[in-house]
């Protein structure tokens, strides 16, 4: 057994409440805390914005990349360009407009697939399930599965390597907060599902360790007539996401939680209320998240904290530093806040470090160090 030393303590001139009713104007609040937003933290009150930065150097930095600037891929998944990854989680990015020529199973982990552009039909083991942009489709390890896109379909792909996902545990608000399980759809043998089954040769292709491996069978394999269970393809749209939310106080990051796995979790960032009381932060806080990689792609809307941040792109904020939102953004929204922001992203903090895929160099907006700095 262990646990974390405990000493609250206040020094100083300091605010009673974390993110609200900051002791005095033109102070900055930063967070610095530990496993993620769960474990101990401390709040320190600045002078001067934490991220205001006049140079830096060495690969330690925030990052963004402009991943519609990628060579556009087709074919099958596993040719996608690897965006980000470590031992834990492969981050992809696949764009597709002709239907799969063979199925796919990965070997390796769950797959998340989130749709940022595009819709089509997803057939696999467990049956059939229409999609559309802003869906996420749930594939456990080693499920079979081909798309046949209706318009050319973008698409992240989010491996749980070696893992699986699950849901995360809601507290004290509930198994229903947030969404219910029983907005999940699931797979279905339908009469489209029926009607793709024949006599016709396929193939599966099975990726494992890595490596690729071809069965050929003499007929299509999703030939399933029905199935009972508690394992299965699933789909929730960000539509379908109610978040929680507080007039008095901006909730971390966690809150927003959608999958977990065994060492990151995924969340996301739908429409809402922006906060109303006057002492409330109306922005994210400054802070460092010295445990987790932090990763956010943009899928659509006014990214309230950043700008010149387009949808499809992505940032990428290493554990180590101070980040947060950009200096107009959280000038603007403690003179002249925002009632509601539309913004939709899918973020992803990881316990392990990231490696950027090949080819990211090509796409990186290199200025984006420099988007903190104050203005001359």
């Amino acid at each position: 057994m262990r646990k974390w030393i405990s000493f609250p303590h206040r020094e100083g001139t300091v605010s009673r409440q974390a993110h609200a009713d900051l002791p005095a104007e033109g102070i900055y609040e930063r967070e610095v805390g530990r496993s993620g937003f769960f474990g101990p933290a401390t709040h320190l009150h600045h002078k001067h914005p934490p991220t205001a930065w006049s140079a830096w150097e060495g690969p330690l930095r925030p990052r963004a990349f402009d991943l519609n600037e990628l060579p556009q891929q087709g074919g099958m998944p596993f040719a996608a360009a690897s965006v980000l990854k470590n031992a834990h989680c492969d981050f992809r990015i696949w764009s597709v407009d002709q239907a799969m020529p063979a199925l796919f199973r990965n070997g390796d982990g769950d797959d998340v697939l989130f749709i940022h552009e595009g819709s089509g039909e997803l057939f696999c083991d467990y049956g059939h399930l229409s999609y559309r942009d802003g869906d996420y489709i749930l594939i456990p390890r080693s499920t079979s599965w081909r798309i046949e896109p209706a318009a050319r379909t973008s698409m992240l792909l989010i491996e749980a390597t070696n893992g699986a996902y699950q849901l995360p545990d809601k507290g004290l608000v509930g198994p229903h907060a947030i969404f219910d399980e029983a907005m999940l759809d699931m797979a279905q043998i339908d009469d489209a599902f029926r009607a793709q089954q024949s006599e016709d040769e396929w193939q599966v292709v099975i990726k494992r360790r890595g490596a690729l491996s071809t069965v050929t069978y003499p007929f299509n394999p999703l030939d399933a007539i029905g199935w009972h269970g508690n394992l299965a393809v699933c789909r929730i749209n960000w539509r379908d996401i109610r978040p929680l939310m507080s007039h008095r106080y901006h909730l971390p990051p966690s809150a927003h939680s959608t999958f977990v796995a065994e060492r990151f979790v995924i969340c996301t960032f739908v429409p809402r209320p922006i906060e109303s009381d006057p002492g409330a932060l109306k922005v994210p806080f400054y802070h460092n998240n010295d445990d987790y990689d932090e990763v956010i792609f943009y899928h659509a809307g006014d990214f309230f904290s950043r700008d010149n941040i387009k949808p499809g792109m992505l940032t990428f904020h290493p554990a180590g530093f101070t980040h947060g939102p950009h200096p107009k953004a959280f000038a603007k929204a403690m003179s002249d806040p925002k009632k509601f922001t539309d913004e939709v992203a899918v973020m992803i903090d990881a316990r392990d470090a990231l490696e950027q895929g090949e080819g990211m160099a090509g796409v990186e907006w290199s200025g984006y160090v420099d988007s903190w700095k104050p203005k001359a």
